[in-house]
């Protein structure tokens, strides 16, 4: 099973430019095209949270349009800059959210890879996440209901620090609770994290945590104490988990763009 992650689109009301620089729909509109030329292509993309940047309907009918073009079945979930009631209405018409109410989490058991998908905003202080006391007791429920499934959970903010510390400030508290949960249910292959605009990785709840990049930009990799919040225009990129049953998850990451073709390591020529 093939899964890519995209993450942290941050998509304005069409017209507009991230801080009056970025066209964040653009890099979404290219991510879109990206995964549907895949060979071979992905069977499900997760969208880790941030679709929208001020997370208004406007924003989620826009989104919705360039998510059209997607051929590919898409699951997404919350990011701080959602608005959890706004995008639940949005996407209220797709299957896996029957039922979600008061969270936007769910369980998809239709592939060989169990698709467990997080709701960590934290609504009492914008850009922090959470996993409270509810969250906490649904993730463990969920993950009992199935111990013997390959399972990958997605979620927005990471459980853990990264060493940028003001992406740090506003992770996902509880991390402590939420690894000692993953710990007691080995079934769990991968933690999928977005946020914080990076590529990262850690041993986590004896499994791996790991973050994707921005598919629009970057947070710069700062690891002084007094780093200032910044963004920077490194290239996008998007994660691909490829499972299998014999070794697990192998993650790769792939840049989104033209790069010019393969060339061979024997004839020195670009590769079809």
């Amino acid at each position: 099973m093939l899964i890519a992650q995209i993450s942290d689109a941050h998509v304005g009301v069409p017209g507009t430019l991230f801080y009056n620089r970025f066209d964040t729909a653009g890099a979404l509109r290219r991510a879109v095209e990206e995964l549907n030329l895949l060979d071979p292509r992905p069977d499900v993309v997760l969208f880790t949270g941030d679709l929208g940047d001020k997370g208004t309907p406007e924003e989620y009918v826009f989104i919705r349009e360039l998510l059209a073009a997607l051929e590919i079945p898409l699951f997404v979930i919350p990011g701080n800059h959602d608005n959890r009631a706004a995008m639940l209405a949005a996407f209220g018409d797709v299957p896996y959210l029957d039922g979600a109410d008061e969270f936007f989490h769910y369980a998809v058991d239709d592939h060989p890879v169990r698709l467990v998908g997080l709701d960590t905003v934290n609504p009492s202080e914008f850009g922090a996440g959470e996993m409270c006391g509810a969250r906490l007791d649904w993730l463990d429920r969920t993950l009992g209901a199935q111990p013997d499934r390959p399972t990958v959970i997605f979620m927005h903010h990471p459980p853990f620090d990264t060493g940028i510390v003001h992406m740090d400030r506003i992770k996902c508290a509880n991390g402590k609770a939420f690894a000692e949960i993953v710990a007691r249910h080995p079934q769990v292959e991968r933690v999928l994290c977005g946020h914080v605009h990076r590529p990262v990785q850690i041993r986590l709840g004896g499994t791996i945590a790991q973050i994707a990049p921005s598919i629009a930009h970057q947070v710069p990799l700062d690891l002084r104490p007094d780093g200032p919040p910044a963004f920077v225009f490194e290239p996008a990129a998007f994660m691909l988990h490829h499972w299998q049953a014999d070794r697990g998850i192998v993650s790769h990451m792939h840049y989104i763009g033209d790069f010019g073709s393969p060339i061979s390591f024997s004839t020195g020529e670009p590769v079809a």
